[in-house]
């Protein structure tokens, strides 16, 4: 059971918020000491430190604020809320999505877009990657584990993000770009050309055939009674999906704040438009990965890069290397 349903059954959120408050940040400090100063508890103590920040913000109305990330949710139902039941390294898999960018990249600078709490900055950090993260979530940041936080920074990619032209060889954004609406993408692409000057991995929901990995899919991002109807338009359906058809939460939001639903054709087409080329030989081999981390029918995948960038070689790793990072940070992989 999560920290914050034990201290409300407990009695503790009936104590004032002045002093729910005053001991949650003395357990938050006591809990960086420790994640400080031991090790081998870095996993449990972080996780107990993010379920006392949780406990400060329930109540917070803020669509990617502390309910979010888990505050004031029960556990048992996942269907129809909106975020994450417990948000952790393991379960937002940002080592898998670290492993990913690892084994197919051989860079030293690289962006995390929409990086939350920054736990795949932390993992390639780890790995001696120069990374930094950008979340549009102020909880988010602010609530980034001791280490990374210092690498994370607000950016909007509505506005202008606070990096360089070309700062970074890779930038990422695992499940971020379907936050904006339609009319947004476009300036938000060009707002990731504008900041690598090398390679873009984007995650994001999509339908339609995709040519390099499975086709995509309707279900779970349309309103159920219009499944049929989208099936029925066949593959020529370029979307987005219009928001009144969107899948909604249960108080009548789009799900897990997903407003931009569309074939994979709109948004490679987003994505040259902008300046990217496609990258469909890499792709197709990241997306080995992604069936092999257990993440097929969960993540729709693309891979670009800036006009005269070559690609990577296909042997970074060696199987040795793969299995050892594999084992380091508890990621199955799965045999093709």
């Amino acid at each position: 059971m999560k920290l914050s349903s034990l201290l409300a059954k407990d009695g503790l959120q009936r104590l004032p918020a002045r002093v729910r408050r005053r001991l949650a940040l003395e357990a938050r400090r006591l809990v960086s000491v420790g994640v400080a100063h031991v090790p081998p508890l870095r996993s449990g103590l972080e996780l107990l430190s993010f379920e006392l920040s949780l406990l400060l913000a329930q109540g917070s109305k803020d669509m990617y604020g502390a309910s979010y990330y888990g505050a004031g949710r029960n556990p048992l139902d996942r269907e129809g809320n909106s975020g994450y039941e417990h948000y952790r390294r393991d379960s937002s898999h940002a080592n898998k999505a670290a492993y990913l960018l690892w084994n197919h990249f051989d860079v030293r600078t690289s962006l995390d877009v929409g990086c939350a709490l920054g736990f795949t900055v932390q993992a390639l950090r780890e790995l001696g990657w120069d990374t930094k993260g950008s979340d549009f979530s102020d909880f988010a940041i602010h609530h980034a584990p001791w280490d990374v936080k210092p690498h994370l920074s607000l950016g909007d990619l509505s506005q202008r993000l606070p990096f360089d032209d070309g700062q970074f060889e890779l930038v990422s954004a695992f499940e971020t770009l379907e936050h904006l609406p339609p009319s947004m993408v476009p300036h938000a692409i060009s707002e990731l050309h504008r900041v690598t000057r090398g390679f873009l991995v984007v995650t994001a929901p999509s339908f339609g055939p995709c040519g390099t990995g499975p086709d995509g899919w309707f279900d779970g991002k349309v309103r159920p009674e219009r499944l049929e109807h989208y099936r029925s338009l066949g593959p020529d359906y370029l979307g987005p999906v219009p928001e009144e058809d969107l899948a909604r939460d249960e108080w009548g939001r789009p799900l897990e704040g997903h407003v931009t639903i569309a074939s994979f054709a709109w948004w490679r087409r987003q994505f040259e438009s902008a300046g990217f080329v496609l990258a469909p030989a890499l792709e197709q081999r990241m997306y080995a990965d992604i069936q092999a981390l257990g993440l097929q029918g969960l993540w729709n995948l693309y891979v670009l890069h800036r006009p005269g960038v070559a690609l990577p070689a296909t042997d970074l790793r060696t199987p040795e290397e793969q299995a050892r990072l594999a084992r380091r940070w508890d990621v199955p992989l799965r045999a093709g």
